[in-house]
């Protein structure tokens, strides 16, 4: 099997790596996180012209025919800097379900803004008291005439901030947590109805508790079949997670590329710590747990179009595997740095937070952990 990436992928990896590293330096991301808006939409303007924003889409759709591994390479750059703009919400999430199931007005109306940078997508998928189950949904979506009327509440749904539309998953029919009856809408985040508390998240990014109060839509809103959609939504999350693991897997290199410069500077006894043989140990095992997490993650995207059964295997193995890494080097980078891990000043900190939260999304490793064993039996 061909691990190399394309010409064309590494330009756009070394094309983005230099953006980070000149437009995303720490203190320029630090004033960011802490104004009003949270973001730069400077920069997400740049990402729509070098055309980062449209290179997972199709020719055929308006974007530059890359796939999952091209989001792979953008998502571990995005990664190394701790990029806070709502790439895998708007790209990967929205452009999923426009991708794999929207129709061709759906695709013209949205795609388009979404390579351009002027449509930013939100997915509304997890509620209180859902925890990982995409099929527990309180959120219902009834017919009214020829569209549905929406009521419901949507918890933590990232990006939501910066979104003029959001993803909706909602319940047409059946019961609490029936596989059966679970439908997908697009629903303008300025519609009648919807309503918004906005906060800051722990590792510095945005997201909304999201309030449906008879938020009325089209038929022509609905994204799939009507009561089908589950499995739909159990592959976008799917592509989502690989692209996370991406990002963790950035965000792992340079928290351990960072610990082991900072163990050469950090004196004690009158030499560096990173003399230490425990400390180098230590940091050899933070190494290890990122190449093998580099090879879960490589594993993942490359399965996502295999059967349902072998993606899912491939990708809850990442989660878990990725996971878990993420824990270890950043609980280890934290540590090593010492009291100067946990102040804010220092960028070590916030990988560390980053890493942390990366565990809870789209299910943590104890969630994916039961569903591969359940997949495997």
């Amino acid at each position: 099997m061909d691990f190399n990436f394309t010409e064309e992928q590494q330009m756009v990896r070394d094309g983005l790596s230099r953006l980070v590293r000149e437009q995303y330096d720490w203190e320029t991301r630090r004033k960011a996180i802490a104004s009003a808006q949270g973001w730069r939409p400077e920069v997400w303007a740049q990402l729509a012209e070098l055309g980062i924003l449209g290179m997972p889409f199709a020719e055929a759709d308006g974007g530059f025919g890359g796939g999952a591994v091209d989001a792979m390479v953008i998502m571990e750059e995005f990664g190394k800097g701790l990029v806070v703009e709502p790439f895998v919400p708007t790209v990967v999430c929205a452009g999923g379900f426009l991708k794999h199931a929207g129709t061709a007005a759906q695709k013209e109306e949205h795609i388009g803004g979404i390579v351009a940078g002027s449509t930013i997508f939100a997915f509304a998928y997890a509620e209180p008291k859902g925890r990982y189950d995409l099929a527990d949904l309180e959120t219902t979506a009834k017919k009214d005439g020829s569209g549905y009327v929406l009521n419901g509440h949507k918890a933590v749904v990232m990006g939501a901030p910066w979104a003029s539309h959001l993803i909706v998953t909602a319940r047409t029919g059946g019961e609490r947590r029936d596989p059966k009856g679970v439908s997908v809408f697009i629903v303008a985040k300025d519609a009648a109805g919807v309503t918004t508390r906005d906060y800051e998240t722990v590792d510095g990014r945005r997201a909304s508790d999201v309030f449906f109060e008879n938020v009325s839509v089209p038929a022509e809103a609905l994204i799939g079949a009507e009561g089908e959609g589950l499995a739909l939504i159990e592959l976008v999350t799917d592509e989502a997670i690989a692209a996370l693991c991406a990002e963790a897997c950035g965000a792992m290199k340079v928290a351990h590329a960072m610990t082991v410069e900072y163990s050469r500077q950090r004196k004690q006894f009158g030499v560096p710590i990173g003399s230490f043989q425990v400390l180098q140990h230590r940091m050899v095992d933070m190494y290890t747990a990122y190449e093998q997490s580099v090879s879960l993650t490589y594993l993942a995207t490359l399965r996502l179009g295999s059967d349902e059964v072998e993606r899912k295997k491939a990708v809850s193995a990442a989660k878990v595997g990725v996971g878990q890494a993420a824990r270890l080097i950043g609980q280890e980078a934290v540590q090593i740095h010492g009291g100067n891990g946990v102040t804010d000043e220092y960028a070590i900190g916030h990988y560390f937070k980053r890493l942390t939260i990366f565990d809870a999304e789209f299910g943590n490793v104890d969630h994916h952990l039961k569903r591969h064993v359940a997949l495997s039996a």
